[in-house]
């Protein structure tokens, strides 16, 4: 009824925002002119951007969730295949796409998380990779696996062709200080994309800024909710043309996958209009402002990255919460941040036993 070619694939969104996960249609134009026409332009603008690039005489290394088979109640001939997005897109590469990646399917669908790092670690030591894609904290996860059982200290003493890093799901902010401790060379380029479960919306094109260029020609219509208004029962929505540069919006969207006016949850701030490109500002639920403070994700992310390089401390992870009024004492934010242990005596940040 929302879209006119049958669906077959329901990717589970995150659940970030605390409630049960969602599941997304994914039509076969979405994947087509959404989810793998972002891959290219990521691609192609990178070479464009560094034509002496030698990614492609090499593997893309990139770590997804699992996708399970679900039985179609309405068709006895037909099956419905639910999972995260990145493993959806990883089953329904093309041939000659899956001979360019590690590892192989079969690894990536596995279900248990400590097998499938064990496993990823046996694989992809033996590739030329030169090229990973995904979550930082799932690359982080995999690297120490391979870094404690190697007794290496360096990505280039696993990999010495790799050469970028493009990621998503996350801030980067807070990890680049791992990521640039196990480079020993500072060869290392990384950019960021925008792929949700939704669809894709944004990707890096320059390596001197940050923001994300929005992509206008992928089947997505876009509409903006200031962030003020995202709650109201009649809120004001703006079309693209009408956004202003440095104000926070939630996005509504309508895809090709049959999501009609769909709030992702995102908050995004645009930083130019020709052509039109944004930061990722943070979630609509991960906005603290009990107080009036309006503590946004992004907001926090500088703060700790300021204050980790002040400091020379370096930060794993971390979460904050509000603290209410009572008797005694007035409201405020408690946090808890990990921090990385103690390093190597070399400076490694994943110093091996023994």
């Amino acid at each position: 009824m929302l879209w006119p070619s049958e669906i077959k694939l329901f990717a589970k969104s995150s659940g970030t925002t605390g409630d049960k996960s969602k599941i997304i249609p994914v039509s076969k134009e979405g994947l087509q002119e959404c989810h793998y026409q972002g891959g290219r332009d990521m691609l192609a603008l990178y070479v464009d951007n560094h034509p002496d690039s030698q990614i492609f005489s090499g593997k893309n290394l990139s770590i997804g969730g699992n996708q399970e088979s679900k039985a179609s109640k309405t068709t006895s001939d037909s099956e419905l295949y639910i999972g995260n997005i990145s493993a959806i897109v990883m089953k329904n590469l093309p041939f000659w796409a899956q001979f360019r990646r590690t590892p192989n399917l079969e690894v990536t669908m596995m279900e248990s998380w400590e097998e499938k790092i064990k496993m990823m670690a046996q694989v992809t030591t033996k590739e030329n990779v030169t090229n990973m894609a995904g979550s930082p904290m799932w690359i982080i996860l995999l690297l120490q696996h391979i870094f404690n059982e190697k007794k290496v200290n360096y990505i280039q003493d696993v990999w010495p062709n790799l050469e970028v890093f493009f990621h998503g799901s996350v801030s980067f902010l807070p990890y680049r200080p791992l990521f640039e401790l196990m480079d020993r060379d500072k060869s290392m380029r990384y950019l960021e994309v925008y792929n949700a479960t939704e669809g894709f919306f944004g990707l890096q094109d320059r390596m001197d800024d940050p923001s994300l260029l929005l992509m206008l020609n992928y089947n997505i219509f876009y509409e903006f909710i200031p962030v003020e208004d995202y709650d109201s029962e009649n809120p004001r929505i703006l079309s693209l043309a009408e956004v202003e540069l440095h104000t926070n919006y939630t996005m509504v969207i309508s895809t090709n996958s049959g999501l009609w006016r769909y709030k992702i949850g995102d908050t995004i701030r645009f930083t130019e209009k020709r052509p039109y490109r944004f930061i990722i500002s943070g979630r609509t639920k991960h906005c603290i402002n009990i107080f009036g403070e309006d503590l946004f994700v992004d907001h926090a992310e500088k703060a700790l990255s300021v204050a980790c390089k002040e400091t020379g401390a370096i930060m794993e992870n971390y979460t904050a919460a509000p603290k209410f009024y009572d008797s005694r004492n007035k409201g405020y934010h408690e946090w808890v941040i990990e921090f990385v242990k103690e390093l190597g005596e070399d400076g490694t940040i994943f110093p091996y036993p023994g």
